[in-house]
Protein backbone atom coordinates (compact mmCIF):
# COMPACT_ATOMS: atom_id res chain seq x y z
CA UNK A 1 0.00 0.00 0.00
CA UNK A 2 1.06 3.60 -0.86
CA UNK A 3 2.14 5.89 2.09
CA UNK A 4 -0.70 8.34 2.86
CA UNK A 5 -0.21 11.58 3.08
CA UNK A 6 -1.75 13.24 5.84
CA UNK A 7 -1.62 16.45 5.02
CA UNK A 8 -3.73 16.33 1.73
CA UNK A 9 -7.15 16.11 3.46
CA UNK A 10 -10.67 16.72 2.05
CA UNK A 11 -12.49 20.46 2.27
CA UNK A 12 -14.31 19.57 4.76
CA UNK A 13 -11.30 18.99 6.98
CA UNK A 14 -9.53 22.28 6.65
CA UNK A 15 -12.95 24.12 7.48
CA UNK A 16 -13.45 21.67 10.77
CA UNK A 17 -9.96 22.29 11.47
CA UNK A 18 -10.72 26.52 11.90
CA UNK A 19 -13.72 26.20 13.23
CA UNK A 20 -12.29 24.38 16.10
CA UNK A 21 -9.22 26.38 16.10
CA UNK A 22 -10.92 29.55 17.13
CA UNK A 23 -13.55 27.52 19.93
CA UNK A 24 -10.52 25.96 21.42
CA UNK A 25 -8.63 29.71 21.14
CA UNK A 26 -11.90 31.29 23.16
CA UNK A 27 -12.57 28.48 25.25
CA UNK A 28 -9.03 28.43 26.60
CA UNK A 29 -8.42 32.31 26.73
CA UNK A 30 -11.54 32.28 29.32
CA UNK A 31 -10.08 29.38 30.87
CA UNK A 32 -6.59 30.82 31.62
CA UNK A 33 -7.48 33.78 33.10
CA UNK A 34 -10.99 33.22 34.98
CA UNK A 35 -10.12 32.22 38.63
CA UNK A 36 -7.58 34.67 38.51
CA UNK A 37 -10.43 37.22 37.61
CA UNK A 38 -12.60 35.98 40.03
CA UNK A 39 -10.15 36.57 42.67
CA UNK A 40 -8.42 39.96 41.92
CA UNK A 41 -11.53 41.74 40.22
CA UNK A 42 -14.48 39.79 41.83
CA UNK A 43 -13.16 39.87 45.25
CA UNK A 44 -13.55 35.62 46.01
CA UNK A 45 -10.99 33.98 47.98
CA UNK A 46 -8.59 31.51 46.22
CA UNK A 47 -10.72 28.72 48.19
CA UNK A 48 -13.71 29.93 46.86
CA UNK A 49 -13.05 30.87 42.93
CA UNK A 50 -11.17 27.12 42.69
CA UNK A 51 -14.24 25.24 44.56
CA UNK A 52 -16.61 27.10 41.97
CA UNK A 53 -14.27 26.89 38.71
CA UNK A 54 -14.60 22.83 39.44
CA UNK A 55 -18.23 22.89 39.58
CA UNK A 56 -17.97 25.04 36.19
CA UNK A 57 -15.80 22.55 34.86
CA UNK A 58 -17.83 19.36 35.90
CA UNK A 59 -21.41 21.23 34.59
CA UNK A 60 -19.87 21.88 31.12
CA UNK A 61 -18.42 18.17 30.84
CA UNK A 62 -21.97 16.57 31.84
CA UNK A 63 -23.43 19.13 29.34
CA UNK A 64 -21.67 17.00 26.38
CA UNK A 65 -23.99 14.27 25.90
CA UNK A 66 -26.57 16.72 25.62
CA UNK A 67 -25.32 18.48 22.65
CA UNK A 68 -24.06 14.82 21.17
CA UNK A 69 -27.88 14.21 21.40
CA UNK A 70 -29.14 17.57 19.66
CA UNK A 71 -26.58 17.13 16.94
CA UNK A 72 -27.33 13.33 16.32
CA UNK A 73 -31.23 13.53 16.50
CA UNK A 74 -32.64 17.19 16.72
CA UNK A 75 -30.96 19.78 15.16
CA UNK A 76 -28.53 18.20 13.07
CA UNK A 77 -24.78 18.19 14.14
CA UNK A 78 -24.40 21.79 11.88
CA UNK A 79 -27.12 23.70 13.40
CA UNK A 80 -26.05 22.49 16.62
CA UNK A 81 -22.94 23.45 16.15
CA UNK A 82 -23.78 27.22 14.94
CA UNK A 83 -26.02 27.38 18.00
CA UNK A 84 -23.85 26.26 20.52
CA UNK A 85 -20.86 28.96 19.15
CA UNK A 86 -23.47 31.35 18.85
CA UNK A 87 -24.64 30.62 22.87
CA UNK A 88 -20.63 30.61 23.95
CA UNK A 89 -20.31 34.07 22.49
CA UNK A 90 -23.51 35.12 24.79
CA UNK A 91 -21.57 33.67 27.65
CA UNK A 92 -18.19 35.01 26.86
CA UNK A 93 -19.81 38.49 26.08
CA UNK A 94 -21.38 38.90 29.44
CA UNK A 95 -18.01 37.79 30.97
CA UNK A 96 -17.06 40.55 29.58
CA UNK A 97 -19.84 42.96 31.22
CA UNK A 98 -18.82 41.76 34.53
CA UNK A 99 -15.79 42.52 34.10
CA UNK A 100 -16.78 46.46 33.07
CA UNK A 101 -17.66 47.17 35.95
CA UNK A 102 -21.60 48.39 36.43
CA UNK A 103 -23.21 45.49 34.76
CA UNK A 104 -23.99 42.73 37.43
CA UNK A 105 -20.18 42.03 38.40
CA UNK A 106 -20.31 38.68 40.86
CA UNK A 107 -23.74 38.01 40.21
CA UNK A 108 -23.50 37.98 36.40
CA UNK A 109 -20.89 36.12 36.15
CA UNK A 110 -22.71 32.89 37.12
CA UNK A 111 -25.47 33.61 34.59
CA UNK A 112 -22.47 33.93 32.38
CA UNK A 113 -20.99 30.50 33.14
CA UNK A 114 -24.50 28.71 32.83
CA UNK A 115 -24.47 30.08 29.04
CA UNK A 116 -20.66 28.55 28.35
CA UNK A 117 -21.71 25.90 30.12
CA UNK A 118 -24.83 24.88 27.67
CA UNK A 119 -22.85 26.53 24.63
CA UNK A 120 -19.71 24.13 25.42
CA UNK A 121 -22.18 21.02 25.78
CA UNK A 122 -24.30 21.90 22.18
CA UNK A 123 -20.63 22.52 20.42
CA UNK A 124 -18.03 20.08 21.88
CA UNK A 125 -18.71 16.42 20.48
CA UNK A 126 -20.40 17.92 17.23
CA UNK A 127 -17.26 18.79 14.95
CA UNK A 128 -15.50 15.56 15.53
CA UNK A 129 -18.65 13.50 14.97
CA UNK A 130 -18.40 16.05 11.58
CA UNK A 131 -14.99 15.26 10.77
CA UNK A 132 -15.59 11.61 10.99
CA UNK A 133 -18.62 11.74 8.83
CA UNK A 134 -16.15 13.66 5.91
CA UNK A 135 -14.71 10.70 5.40
CA UNK A 136 -15.81 7.21 3.91
CA UNK A 137 -15.42 4.45 5.84
CA UNK A 138 -11.83 2.53 5.82
CA UNK A 139 -9.99 5.54 4.67
CA UNK A 140 -6.13 5.51 5.13
CA UNK A 141 -6.50 9.63 5.74
CA UNK A 142 -8.74 9.66 8.80
CA UNK A 143 -6.40 8.65 11.83
CA UNK A 144 -3.64 11.50 10.30
CA UNK A 145 -7.24 14.22 10.21
CA UNK A 146 -7.94 13.52 13.71
CA UNK A 147 -4.06 13.89 14.56
CA UNK A 148 -4.15 17.38 12.78
CA UNK A 149 -7.46 17.97 14.57
CA UNK A 150 -6.08 17.55 17.93
CA UNK A 151 -3.39 20.00 16.77
CA UNK A 152 -6.09 22.43 16.39
CA UNK A 153 -7.44 22.50 20.07
CA UNK A 154 -3.81 22.98 21.05
CA UNK A 155 -2.82 25.49 18.66
CA UNK A 156 -6.57 27.54 19.69
CA UNK A 157 -5.50 27.17 23.15
CA UNK A 158 -1.44 27.70 23.10
CA UNK A 159 -2.26 31.45 21.28
CA UNK A 160 -4.74 31.98 23.77
CA UNK A 161 -3.18 31.19 26.89
CA UNK A 162 -0.17 33.65 25.64
CA UNK A 163 -2.76 36.25 24.80
CA UNK A 164 -5.55 36.86 27.28
CA UNK A 165 -3.33 37.16 30.09
CA UNK A 166 -1.52 39.67 28.51
CA UNK A 167 -4.66 41.65 27.27
CA UNK A 168 -5.82 41.29 30.82
CA UNK A 169 -3.05 43.07 31.98
CA UNK A 170 -2.46 45.75 29.54
CA UNK A 171 -6.16 45.86 28.62
CA UNK A 172 -8.39 45.24 31.50
CA UNK A 173 -10.44 41.09 31.77
CA UNK A 174 -13.45 43.39 29.91
CA UNK A 175 -11.45 43.27 26.87
CA UNK A 176 -9.92 39.78 26.97
CA UNK A 177 -13.15 38.08 27.80
CA UNK A 178 -14.30 40.12 24.57
CA UNK A 179 -11.31 38.32 23.09
CA UNK A 180 -13.14 35.45 23.51
CA UNK A 181 -16.42 36.46 22.16
CA UNK A 182 -14.69 37.29 18.96
CA UNK A 183 -13.09 34.05 18.51
CA UNK A 184 -17.11 32.23 18.54
CA UNK A 185 -17.89 35.16 16.12
CA UNK A 186 -15.31 34.47 14.23
CA UNK A 187 -16.13 30.78 14.55
CA UNK A 188 -19.92 31.26 13.81
CA UNK A 189 -19.16 33.26 10.54
CA UNK A 190 -16.80 31.42 9.23
CA UNK A 191 -18.92 28.18 9.24
CA UNK A 192 -22.24 30.01 7.62
CA UNK A 193 -20.57 31.12 5.32
CA UNK A 194 -18.46 28.48 4.06
CA UNK A 195 -20.88 26.11 4.83
CA UNK A 196 -21.59 25.03 1.42
CA UNK A 197 -18.37 22.81 1.92
CA UNK A 198 -19.96 20.78 4.17
CA UNK A 199 -23.81 20.74 2.56
CA UNK A 200 -23.46 17.26 1.77
CA UNK A 201 -22.21 15.95 4.80
CA UNK A 202 -24.05 15.25 8.51
CA UNK A 203 -26.55 13.72 10.50
CA UNK A 204 -29.68 12.61 9.48
CA UNK A 205 -31.64 15.82 10.97
CA UNK A 206 -29.02 17.95 8.52
CA UNK A 207 -30.40 16.44 5.57
CA UNK A 208 -33.52 17.51 6.13
CA UNK A 209 -35.32 21.29 6.34
CA UNK A 210 -35.10 22.82 9.91
CA UNK A 211 -38.13 22.05 11.95
CA UNK A 212 -38.61 24.64 13.45
CA UNK A 213 -40.48 23.80 15.95
CA UNK A 214 -38.23 21.46 17.63
CA UNK A 215 -35.49 24.07 16.89
CA UNK A 216 -36.90 26.71 18.54
CA UNK A 217 -38.02 23.98 21.97
CA UNK A 218 -34.11 23.40 22.06
CA UNK A 219 -33.16 27.30 22.18
CA UNK A 220 -35.43 27.43 24.89
CA UNK A 221 -34.25 24.31 26.88
CA UNK A 222 -30.70 25.91 26.46
CA UNK A 223 -31.73 29.22 28.05
CA UNK A 224 -33.72 27.47 30.57
CA UNK A 225 -30.40 25.14 31.29
CA UNK A 226 -28.15 27.87 31.28
CA UNK A 227 -30.12 29.66 34.07
CA UNK A 228 -30.24 26.31 36.16
CA UNK A 229 -26.47 25.84 35.38
CA UNK A 230 -26.01 29.23 36.85
CA UNK A 231 -27.94 28.60 39.93
CA UNK A 232 -26.23 25.38 40.41
CA UNK A 233 -23.10 27.44 40.69
CA UNK A 234 -24.71 29.63 43.03
CA UNK A 235 -25.82 26.35 45.17
CA UNK A 236 -23.13 24.25 44.85
CA UNK A 237 -24.52 21.60 47.78
CA UNK A 238 -26.90 20.97 44.46
CA UNK A 239 -24.35 20.50 42.13
CA UNK A 240 -22.26 18.26 43.68
CA UNK A 241 -25.78 16.16 44.98
CA UNK A 242 -26.96 16.13 41.12
CA UNK A 243 -22.95 14.59 40.25
CA UNK A 244 -22.88 11.78 42.85
CA UNK A 245 -26.96 10.93 42.01
CA UNK A 246 -25.70 11.05 38.08
CA UNK A 247 -22.78 8.98 38.85
CA UNK A 248 -24.07 6.19 40.99
CA UNK A 249 -26.86 5.51 38.47
CA UNK A 250 -24.12 5.41 35.81
CA UNK A 251 -22.33 2.93 37.38
CA UNK A 252 -24.63 1.07 38.55
CA UNK A 253 -26.21 0.69 34.80
CA UNK A 254 -23.10 0.27 33.43
CA UNK A 255 -21.80 -2.92 36.11
CA UNK A 256 -25.88 -3.92 35.27
CA UNK A 257 -24.69 -4.32 31.75
CA UNK A 258 -21.46 -5.72 32.34
CA UNK A 259 -22.73 -8.24 34.69
CA UNK A 260 -25.22 -9.36 31.64
CA UNK A 261 -22.58 -10.88 29.23
CA UNK A 262 -19.82 -13.26 29.61
CA UNK A 263 -15.84 -14.51 29.87
CA UNK A 264 -13.63 -12.25 27.81
CA UNK A 265 -16.61 -9.37 27.03
CA UNK A 266 -17.24 -8.65 30.73
CA UNK A 267 -13.49 -8.88 31.77
CA UNK A 268 -12.29 -5.86 29.47
CA UNK A 269 -15.36 -4.38 30.64
CA UNK A 270 -14.20 -4.54 34.20
CA UNK A 271 -10.70 -3.13 32.81
CA UNK A 272 -12.32 -0.67 31.67
CA UNK A 273 -13.55 0.73 34.41
CA UNK A 274 -10.16 0.23 36.28
CA UNK A 275 -8.93 2.84 34.00
CA UNK A 276 -11.70 5.11 34.48
CA UNK A 277 -10.80 4.99 37.66
CA UNK A 278 -7.34 6.09 36.84
CA UNK A 279 -9.02 8.52 34.06
CA UNK A 280 -10.44 10.32 37.55
CA UNK A 281 -7.32 10.77 39.09
CA UNK A 282 -5.18 12.12 36.43
CA UNK A 283 -8.19 14.83 35.35
CA UNK A 284 -8.28 15.82 39.05
CA UNK A 285 -4.56 16.84 38.55
CA UNK A 286 -4.70 18.70 35.35
CA UNK A 287 -7.37 20.95 36.58
CA UNK A 288 -4.53 22.02 38.84
CA UNK A 289 -3.46 23.99 35.58
CA UNK A 290 -5.90 26.99 35.63
CA UNK A 291 -6.29 26.49 39.85
CA UNK A 292 -3.43 25.96 42.20
CA UNK A 293 -0.74 26.00 39.45
CA UNK A 294 -1.69 28.82 38.08
CA UNK A 295 -1.69 30.67 41.02
CA UNK A 296 1.50 29.44 42.63
CA UNK A 297 3.08 30.92 39.26
CA UNK A 298 2.08 33.82 40.42
CA UNK A 299 2.82 33.61 44.59
CA UNK A 300 6.04 31.90 44.24
CA UNK A 301 7.94 31.55 40.44
CA UNK A 302 10.04 34.07 38.72
CA UNK A 303 7.52 35.68 36.35
CA UNK A 304 9.96 35.15 32.96
CA UNK A 305 10.58 32.25 30.58
CA UNK A 306 14.05 31.61 29.39
CA UNK A 307 15.25 35.51 30.14
CA UNK A 308 12.10 36.82 28.95
CA UNK A 309 9.37 38.86 31.02
CA UNK A 310 6.28 36.67 31.07
CA UNK A 311 2.55 37.44 32.93
CA UNK A 312 2.32 34.58 35.08
CA UNK A 313 -0.96 33.40 33.83
CA UNK A 314 0.83 32.57 30.56
CA UNK A 315 3.08 29.54 32.13
CA UNK A 316 -0.55 27.10 31.10
CA UNK A 317 0.59 27.81 27.53
CA UNK A 318 3.81 25.80 28.19
CA UNK A 319 0.89 22.96 28.45
CA UNK A 320 -0.18 22.63 24.80
CA UNK A 321 3.11 24.16 23.64
CA UNK A 322 4.80 20.29 24.86
CA UNK A 323 1.68 18.68 23.82
CA UNK A 324 2.14 19.21 20.53
CA UNK A 325 5.81 18.69 20.68
CA UNK A 326 5.40 15.59 22.15
CA UNK A 327 2.88 14.13 19.65
CA UNK A 328 4.29 12.82 16.71
CA UNK A 329 7.02 11.27 18.54
CA UNK A 330 4.92 9.65 20.79
CA UNK A 331 3.04 8.04 18.27
CA UNK A 332 6.60 6.62 16.96
CA UNK A 333 7.33 5.09 19.57
CA UNK A 334 3.38 3.69 19.63
CA UNK A 335 4.50 2.17 16.25
CA UNK A 336 7.59 0.63 17.19
CA UNK A 337 6.53 -0.58 20.73
CA UNK A 338 3.55 -2.12 19.28
CA UNK A 339 1.41 -4.20 21.74
CA UNK A 340 4.28 -4.18 23.87
CA UNK A 341 3.09 -0.80 25.12
CA UNK A 342 -0.19 -2.56 25.98
CA UNK A 343 -2.95 0.17 27.24
CA UNK A 344 -2.75 -0.30 30.59
CA UNK A 345 0.94 0.49 30.44
CA UNK A 346 0.03 3.36 28.86
CA UNK A 347 -2.21 4.57 31.61
CA UNK A 348 0.33 3.45 34.16
CA UNK A 349 3.29 5.11 33.22
CA UNK A 350 0.73 8.09 32.72
CA UNK A 351 0.26 8.04 36.65
CA UNK A 352 4.10 8.03 36.61
CA UNK A 353 4.75 11.08 34.61
CA UNK A 354 1.90 12.99 36.60
CA UNK A 355 3.47 11.87 39.75
CA UNK A 356 6.67 13.20 39.19
CA UNK A 357 5.19 16.65 37.38
CA UNK A 358 4.00 17.67 41.34
CA UNK A 359 7.17 16.00 42.98
CA UNK A 360 9.57 17.92 41.20
CA UNK A 361 7.22 21.04 42.56
CA UNK A 362 8.23 19.56 46.03
CA UNK A 363 11.81 19.77 45.18
CA UNK A 364 11.89 22.73 43.94
CA UNK A 365 10.55 24.85 46.70
CA UNK A 366 14.03 23.62 48.48
CA UNK A 367 16.10 25.73 45.55
CA UNK A 368 13.97 29.10 46.07
CA UNK A 369 15.88 32.49 46.70
CA UNK A 370 15.21 34.00 50.00
CA UNK A 371 11.76 35.67 48.62
CA UNK A 372 10.37 32.52 48.43
CA UNK A 373 10.77 32.69 44.39
CA UNK A 374 11.95 29.43 42.34
CA UNK A 375 12.63 30.06 38.78
CA UNK A 376 10.72 29.14 36.42
CA UNK A 377 12.70 26.47 34.53
CA UNK A 378 10.97 24.30 37.43
CA UNK A 379 7.55 24.66 36.34
CA UNK A 380 8.59 24.06 32.64
CA UNK A 381 9.54 20.85 33.71
CA UNK A 382 6.38 20.22 35.71
CA UNK A 383 4.65 20.91 32.80
CA UNK A 384 6.44 18.79 30.48
CA UNK A 385 5.48 16.21 32.57
CA UNK A 386 2.08 16.15 33.18
CA UNK A 387 1.96 17.36 29.63
CA UNK A 388 3.46 13.67 28.59
CA UNK A 389 1.06 12.21 31.25
CA UNK A 390 -2.05 14.02 29.47
CA UNK A 391 -0.94 12.29 26.30
CA UNK A 392 -1.12 8.79 27.57
CA UNK A 393 -4.36 8.87 30.03
CA UNK A 394 -6.46 11.39 28.55
CA UNK A 395 -5.49 11.58 24.57
CA UNK A 396 -5.97 7.65 24.58
CA UNK A 397 -9.25 7.73 26.68
CA UNK A 398 -11.83 7.46 23.83
CA UNK A 399 -9.67 4.68 21.84
CA UNK A 400 -9.27 2.69 25.62
CA UNK A 401 -13.21 2.48 25.20
CA UNK A 402 -13.70 1.74 21.53
CA UNK A 403 -10.84 -1.03 22.02
CA UNK A 404 -12.79 -2.51 25.51
CA UNK A 405 -16.52 -1.84 25.33
CA UNK A 406 -18.83 -3.64 22.90
CA UNK A 407 -20.32 -1.93 20.10
CA UNK A 408 -23.98 -1.82 21.50
CA UNK A 409 -22.71 0.58 24.95
CA UNK A 410 -20.21 2.48 22.71
CA UNK A 411 -22.33 5.46 22.65
CA UNK A 412 -23.24 4.99 26.86
CA UNK A 413 -19.26 4.26 28.15
CA UNK A 414 -18.32 7.55 25.97
CA UNK A 415 -20.28 9.63 27.80
CA UNK A 416 -19.11 7.71 30.76
CA UNK A 417 -15.25 8.91 30.05
CA UNK A 418 -17.02 12.36 30.20
CA UNK A 419 -18.20 11.91 33.92
CA UNK A 420 -14.93 10.96 34.88
CA UNK A 421 -13.74 14.42 33.84
CA UNK A 422 -16.89 15.63 35.53
CA UNK A 423 -16.39 13.92 38.89
CA UNK A 424 -12.84 14.97 38.94
CA UNK A 425 -13.41 18.45 38.07
CA UNK A 426 -15.30 18.49 41.82
CA UNK A 427 -12.52 16.90 42.91
CA UNK A 428 -9.55 18.91 41.47
CA UNK A 429 -11.73 22.09 43.12
CA UNK A 430 -11.32 20.64 46.63
CA UNK A 431 -7.39 19.72 45.79
CA UNK A 432 -6.77 23.17 44.61
CA UNK A 433 -8.77 24.92 47.83
CA UNK A 434 -5.83 23.09 50.03
CA UNK A 435 -3.27 25.22 48.67
CA UNK A 436 -5.44 28.22 49.33
CA UNK A 437 -3.37 30.90 50.88
CA UNK A 438 -4.95 31.51 54.58
CA UNK A 439 -6.21 35.29 54.89
CA UNK A 440 -3.52 37.28 55.95
CA UNK A 441 -0.69 35.26 54.29
CA UNK A 442 0.56 36.67 51.15
CA UNK A 443 4.57 36.89 51.41
CA UNK A 444 5.94 34.25 49.16
CA UNK A 445 8.02 33.09 52.11
CA UNK A 446 4.89 31.91 54.06
CA UNK A 447 2.65 30.46 50.66
CA UNK A 448 6.08 28.59 49.65
CA UNK A 449 5.67 25.98 52.34
CA UNK A 450 2.07 25.30 52.29
CA UNK A 451 2.31 24.78 48.23
CA UNK A 452 5.20 22.28 49.20
CA UNK A 453 3.17 20.44 51.56
CA UNK A 454 0.45 19.73 49.58
CA UNK A 455 2.20 19.82 46.00
CA UNK A 456 4.43 16.48 47.84
CA UNK A 457 1.18 15.32 49.12
CA UNK A 458 -0.78 14.81 45.57
CA UNK A 459 2.83 13.65 44.42
CA UNK A 460 3.18 10.89 47.07
CA UNK A 461 -0.52 9.80 46.62
CA UNK A 462 0.14 9.68 42.83
CA UNK A 463 2.76 7.41 43.25
CA UNK A 464 1.27 4.87 44.97
CA UNK A 465 -1.64 5.17 42.94
CA UNK A 466 0.92 5.10 39.52
CA UNK A 467 2.74 1.79 41.73
CA UNK A 468 -0.75 0.08 42.16
CA UNK A 469 -1.24 0.68 38.34
CA UNK A 470 1.90 -0.77 37.39
CA UNK A 471 1.40 -3.86 39.31
CA UNK A 472 -1.89 -4.54 38.00
CA UNK A 473 -0.72 -3.57 34.49
CA UNK A 474 0.50 -6.48 33.13
CA UNK A 475 -2.73 -8.96 34.19
CA UNK A 476 -5.01 -6.02 32.81
CA UNK A 477 -2.98 -6.50 29.66
CA UNK A 478 -3.59 -10.49 29.56
CA UNK A 479 -7.26 -9.88 30.14
CA UNK A 480 -7.34 -7.75 27.16
CA UNK A 481 -5.32 -10.00 24.93
CA UNK A 482 -7.61 -12.72 26.20
CA UNK A 483 -4.65 -14.77 27.84
CA UNK A 484 -6.04 -14.50 31.31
Amino acid sequence: MSDVNVFKQPKPFYLIFSVEFWERFGFYGMQAILTVYMVNILGMSEAESFTLFGAFSALIFGSVAIGGWVGDKILGTKRTITLGAFVLTIGYSLLGLSAAGGFGGKELIYIAMGFITMGNGLFKANPSSLLAKSYEENDPRLDGAFTMYYMAINLGSFFSMLLSPWIAEKMGYGVAFGVSAIGLLITMVNFMVMGRIVKNIGSKPDMLPVNKRYYFAVVVATVVLSFLSAFLLQHLFYAHAILVVVGITIVFIYFKEAFKTQGLERAKMFVAFVLMLQGIVFFALYFQMPTSLNFFAIHNVSHDLFGFKVEPEQFQALNPFWIMIASPLLAILYNKLGERFAMPFKFAFGMVLCSLAFLILKFSTGFANSQGIINSNWLVMSYLLQSLGELLVSGLGLAMIAQLVPQRMMGFAMGMWFLTSATAAILAGWIASLTAAPEGIVEPAQTLVLYAEVFGEIGYVTAAIAIFTLLIAPKLTRIIQGKA
